[in-house]
């Protein structure tokens, strides 16, 4: 049994001189959203980088249990679900490193670093009420974020247009599912509080995966003087689950629902308790202080861990504007640090509780960043941007049970990672971009101390160059969106995940990749009549083209130089119809194919390629002039198919699966008050 616990993340935000720049609705076209991104907040049209925006919208034409379904709608991303609670996110091949979790990744909420001083994101500790809308910056992004090659994702909480009022949702579906939340908004324009809760519980899909998940949330702010707000938050979550364990292809075949057996020397999922439990004018400034504590208990198939990881940080961030003729320059600096104390023990596993212990780490991670983007806007709607952020990286590691033990400190070389980007308005309404930044990644303390516990004192920073180009475009009044965008990306050192005979992760530096790929997504309103029985109706459509191989990459007398990275698919579709009536009932159907995915360097075996369609239908009736009531059922997985959500790479003994949900349906109700 595996258990995880995630007790609290808190936040200190002061914003001076600040004219508030705030994410808007989501119930805009694409062609309309404001982003974020690069501290820019321009229209998505005209940034000058690859972005996959998810607004309430999109959030909410799922079963409202996780962002999976509409994260998994966008081109370049892929989130994964190993069971129910354990994410990873790859964006571009970045999960080739995550065996589990989420790891080069670097993730925001709110403008709190969410990623951890060890380059761990606890991305379970939120649920879908924590998340309004979603960008996701989809390459390297270091000039600004520091660390990670494979993107950015950044998480906003909260509308734009503050109003008093409540929200409440409750549903009830297969596999024992239940989910409920609401959210209180109270104050007035000085002084606005939101109180959260969210509960979800489920029995799973497959043995021995039942999943449980309280999340309490609480943000304030005060609005000073004009210009100047405080803001203060608290994030406390408790997150209990299973893991069933991967399977072989003839256990996944003969049955997807098992929990993995007992095999030679290890014990079942089930017979050790594997459960994770987790309890989580022309010159401005941002800084936000925070602190952080999580506590892990891990029952696994080898031993039994126990985590416990407090650390604190800061990020401040500075901009200054200026008007020169014709031209506006914008420029941002400013910094980001973080320190952990971690203190990590194992034991050996005695049917799922601790016994004897093996080792036992004190870990003391470290990271700062400083960074400074100069954004030019000049006539003949030209646009430059370029960018540079210096960063260090140090984990010190004290084995206290060994005597006499020489404490080990992984101190990485600096990391300058630079970023150009130009765009140009080709006609109204047509954008064209390019960009070249150099990305980069020190290993995390999950992979200097993976989970056979041996200390790696070799392993090094990955680092890569992406070229990307790409057009924006919007047509028809707005109705129809276009964006297209390509991209080359080698990088060096690339940093792998491997597997021992026990099935234990520890990681490898494995030469050099090529990563080629093609974006594209498009939607059309096709009617937009408020007094027609059909007052709306909208198609999208998303597809990813990639070629990712291994360029140089030998393992002992082995060359898999050529190969096709593992976990990552060549070809992916989603595409939706959405239709609503002037009566309030409203359907949402979405279409998903994926195809095969390599799970070993060898490209020995495969993942099938499968299809998937789900359906949420629903009728919203206003009750009152603020009131509104949606009343929804829905299905996933329609095609009842067989398929593996989260493979685990390169497992031993072919243990690659974990079998996603068959067929399923939910129901539910909300309310929603202003």
């Amino acid at each position: 049994m595996i258990k995880t616990t995630f007790c609290l993340v808190s936040s200190f935000i002061y914003l001076s001189s600040f004219s508030q720049n705030q994410i808007p609705d989501s119930s805009k076209n694409l062609s309309e959203v404001t982003v974020k991104a690069f501290e820019q907040n321009k229209q998505l049209k005209q940034t000058s980088a690859a972005i996959n925006y998810v607004g309430p919208s999109q959030l909410q034409r799922f079963n409202n249990t996780n962002i999976l379904p509409a994260v998994n709608s966008t081109p370049g991303v892929r989130m994964e679900e190993r069971s129910p609670g354990s994410y990873r996110m790859n964006i571009r091949g970045s999960t080739l490193r995550s065996p589990f979790g989420v790891r080069n990744v670097k993730i925001y909420f709110d403008e709190i670093p969410l990623t951890d001083a060890g380059g761990n994101t606890y991305l379970n500790q939120l649920s879908l009420y924590n998340f309004n809308s979603i960008e996701v910056i989809k390459g390297p992004a270091g000039s600004l974020y520091g660390a990670g090659t494979g993107g950015v994702m950044l998480i906003h909480s909260l509308p734009a247009v503050w109003q008093q009022g409540f929200d409440a949702t409750a549903l009830g579906g297969s596999y024992g599912l239940f989910n409920t939340g609401v959210q209180i908004r109270a104050g007035d324009q000085s002084w606005q509080n939101v109180l959260g809760y969210s509960h979800q519980n489920s029995d799973g899909y497959r043995h021995h995966t039942n999943m449980r998940r309280d999340i309490l949330n609480w943000q304030t702010k005060i609005l000073k003087i004009k210009n100047d707000e405080l803001k203060f938050s608290v994030l406390y979550g408790d997150l209990y689950y299973q893991t069933p364990g991967a399977l072989t292809k003839a256990e996944y075949l003969a049955n997807p629902r098992a929990a993995r057996p007992k095999a030679a020397a290890f014990q079942s999922a089930d017979s050790i308790k594997a459960a994770i439990y987790q309890i989580s004018d022309q010159f401005d400034n941002t800084t936000t202080i925070f602190g952080a504590y999580s506590q892990v208990k891990n029952p696994n198939f080898r031993n039994y861990e126990k985590r416990k990881e407090p650390q604190w940080g800061a990020r401040t961030v500075f901009k200054w504007n200026k008007r020169l003729n014709t031209s506006l320059l914008q420029v941002v600096f400013g910094g980001e640090l973080q320190n952990g104390h971690f203190h990590t023990q194992t034991y050996s596993n005695v049917y799922g509780k601790a016994g004897l212990l093996q080792t036992d780490d004190q870990i003391r991670p470290s990271i700062y960043s400083v960074f400074v983007q100069g954004d030019l806007q000049l006539p003949r709607d030209w646009d430059i941007t370029a960018g540079a952020s210096f960063n260090k990286t140090s984990i010190d590691i004290n084995r206290v049970s060994v005597p006499n033990f020489t404490p080990v400190n992984r101190d990485f070389n600096s990391e300058i990672a630079p970023r150009l980007a130009i765009s140009k308005r080709l006609v109204q309404n047509l954008w064209l971009y390019g960009s070249v930044s150099r990305g980069f990644s020190p290993p995390s303390v999950a992979e200097v101390l993976p989970s056979t516990t041996v200390i790696s004192t070799d392993l090094q920073a990955e680092h890569g160059i992406n070229y990307e180009a790409g057009i924006k475009s919007s047509w028809l009044k707005q109705r129809l969106y276009v964006e297209l965008n390509g991209f080359y990306y080698r990088l060096e050192n690339a940093i792998v995940q491997r597997k021992d005979a026990s099935n234990a992760d520890y990681f490898a530096n494995a030469g050099s990749t090529k990563q080629r790929g093609i974006e594209s997504q498009a939607s059309y309103k096709l009617l937009a009549r408020e007094h027609s029985f059909i007052s709306n109706m909208g198609i999208w459509i998303s597809y990813t083209w990639n070629k990712f191989n291994y360029d140089e990459f030998k393992q002992s007398t082995t060359d898999y130089s050529g190969k096709q990275l593992p976990s990552v698919a060549p070809n992916t579709v989603a595409s939706g119809l959405d239709i609503n009536t002037k009566q309030g009932i409203y359907s949402n159907l979405t279409y998903f194919y994926s195809d095969r995915i390599a799970l070993n360097d060898a490209n020995s075996e495969y993942a099938s390629s499968y299809n998937l369609l789900g359906e949420r239908l629903g009728w919203r009736k206003p009750l009152k002039k603020k009131m509104v009531l949606d009343l929804f059922v829905g299905g996933e997985n329609l095609f009842d198919v067989t398929y593996s959500l989260g493979n685990d790479i390169n497992a031993a003994g072919g243990r690659y699966y974990n079998a996603a949900p068959g067929i399923n349906f939910y129901g539910g109700a909300s309310i929603h008050f202003n």
